[in-house]
């Protein structure tokens, strides 16, 4: 036997655990370096491990057809559950006053996609061919390089023509993709010139809004009590009769240093501590008094300021209110900071493992609320898998539920794609009123999703790859990478003037809204390159959570209503 017949065999051996692992390995490593990679200052990242694939395919270098199905469907699953877990907290809340115009806008965008993609379809295409419409599908989820649309619609067609039947859609994913990038940056950058947008006008405008902006957040300030009316009136009095959510953390009355609750009195004279939205500000020194400089040394007991983290995982959920800090613990909570952002403690607002609390008081007394609320950064650091598990068993069960709509061939189901992205969504939001401790750090999320797809990638581009090259050599390649380039400018062109033109929109905001609209990192990274402001990320974030959805499953209705 040859010395090296081993490594033959581990090369060839397609049915051996340490062939199918090389194989990825070998894939995944080679597309990952390779999307690394800048043409233009553009790269493409991970979405190079499925052309990595597809070679690997096309060569040969391939492992049996139900381990790569089982591997794609569940990088899959894990993709889009990470997605919903961090997207959950904020969906609900994107849709504010401008949220809803910008997903509004959004929405018009996909839909305009799937109408340019029909219009090419019946322009371009043999529509007697039943492989026609799924490959075209196949180019719409390239042009908007969106992947998860690309598992729904396979996972689709698989329900519809049967397991290994279904038409290879990832070859013309692939012929589409990468003008899809440029084409998104393009459109963008045409957008800007149509409707003559000066970027130092924007930037001005952003830093007005700015302004605005900051009166929401926690203000702090020193006041002396001069309204006669307060003499002996209690703190929660005050707070009633003033109608303004303030926080008062320490009161100094006659030499003394203390920690108000509800009860305590008011007298002319008194110096507090208070805390505050800053659009509030002015109303509550008006009605209390002037503000002043304290010297807070003048106490009886050492008086401390600390940040406390949330880790106790019975605390997730309990507002601000149920935890009686004031009077139990005899402290004062200001702010809360939670995911880099700052939020005023009011008191109906839930606490939340990962939350870092401002926490004034005596020592001791902080102390104990620090025991209480866990205050242990190891713990957020050992991920919640048992969630991400529960999550995607209720995930799977209601992707699987079927859904009988008149007119469809078979009964709609949400499928792994569908079901584990809207249970995410909603556990990501919600999962605290049941117990579930839903934080995850923001790198294991990026680790668990960035391994989630590029398994997926690796195993869509292995088993396409056998057919890729004759797909586009011999067949409508050129026609995919052209109904694709059309099918991601021509609705930008649409809604860029329209959000700009209409609803006066910033430029950078719509950067960021196209870019989250096509769920397109290339975008949003040149959108910040052009932007000292954090307004295109804040446009990607308003409209991602709702795109990714539709993206999903829109593909699946396209699919189930129009291949069968």
């Amino acid at each position: 036997m040859n010395s090296f017949d081993w490594l033959k065999d581990l090369f060839t051996t397609t049915d051996s655990v340490a062939h199918i692992a090389l194989l990825y390995a070998i894939v995944i490593a080679t597309g990952v370096y390779l999307g690394k990679i800048k043409v233009f200052g553009i790269s493409l990242g991970v979405t190079f491990v499925l052309f990595a694939g597809i070679v690997a395919g096309h060569i040969g270098f391939t492992a049996p057809t139900p381990i790569l199905t089982f591997i794609q469907d569940f990088g899959l699953i894990l993709f889009v559950f990470m997605i919903g877990l961090q997207v959950g907290p904020g969906f609900f809340e994107s849709f504010g006053t401008a949220g809803i115009k910008l997903n509004a806008l959004a929405a018009v965008g996909i839909l305009l996609n799937i109408v340019v993609m029909f219009v090419c379809y019946l322009v371009f295409f043999d529509t007697s061919d039943k492989s026609a419409l799924p490959m075209m599908v196949g180019t719409l989820y390239g042009a908007v390089t969106n992947t998860p649309g690309l598992g729904a619609a396979n996972e689709a067609l698989n329900t519809v023509f049967g397991t290994g039947n279904a038409p290879q859609i990832a070859s013309a994913y692939a012929c589409a993709y990468p003008l899809g990038v440029l084409g998104i940056i393009g459109a963008t950058i045409l957008v800007r010139y149509l409707c003559k947008v000066k970027l130092e006008k924007e930037e001005e405008r952003l830093h007005s809004e700015d302004s605005v902006k900051a009166n929401q957040k926690p203000h702090k300030m020193h006041l002396e009590v001069t309204n006669k009316y307060l003499e002996d009136k209690t703190l929660l009095q005050v707070h009633n009769f003033l109608n303004r959510d303030f926080v008062c953390s320490r009161i100094l009355h006659d030499g003394h240093v203390s920690i108000p609750n509800r009860d305590t009195v008011f007298h002319v004279g008194d110096q507090l501590f208070v805390v505050c939205a800053e659009a509030d500000a002015e109303a509550i020194v008006a009605f209390i008094g002037p503000v002043i400089e304290v010297d807070w040394a003048q106490q009886d007991q050492p008086m401390v300021s600390k940040r406390i983290l949330v880790t106790n995982p019975s605390i997730n959920g309990k507002s601000m209110a149920s935890m009686h800090f004031s009077s139990v613990y005899g402290v004062n909570v200001t702010r809360i900071t939670r995911q880099g952002m700052d939020l005023f403690a009011s008191a109906g607002l839930p606490l939340q493992v990962g939350d870092r609390i401002m926490v004034v008081g005596h020592e001791d007394a902080v102390d104990r609320v620090a025991n209480k609320m866990g205050n242990s950064i190891r713990r957020l650091d050992a991920p919640n898998i048992a969630t991400i598990f529960v999550g995607i068993i209720l995930g799977i069960i209601f992707g699987m539920l079927p859904i009988a709509i008149p007119g469809m061939p078979v009964p709609l189901k949400l499928g792994i794609a569908g079901g584990p992205l809207i249970v995410a969504i909603l556990i990501g939001r919600y999962g605290y009123k049941i117990k579930l401790v839903t934080y995850t750090t923001t790198s294991a999320n990026m680790m668990l999703r960035e391994i989630g797809l590029v398994l997926f990638l690796a195993s869509v581009g292995i088993k396409a790859g056998a057919t890729f090259f004759n797909t586009v050599v011999e067949g409508d390649g050129l026609l995919y990478v052209l109904t694709g380039f059309l099918i991601t400018i021509i609705p930008i062109l649409i809604i860029g003037p329209i959000a700009r033109m209409k609803y006066k929109f910033n430029y950078f905001t719509i950067m960021g809204m196209i870019a989250g609209t096509y769920t397109d990192p290339p975008a949003l990274a040149y959108a910040n390159s052009v932007c000292s402001k954090e307004a295109p990320a804040l446009g990607y974030s308003t409209v991602y959570p709702l795109s990714m959805f539709l993206r999903i499953f829109t593909a699946q209705l396209i699919v189930l209503f129009f291949c069968g």
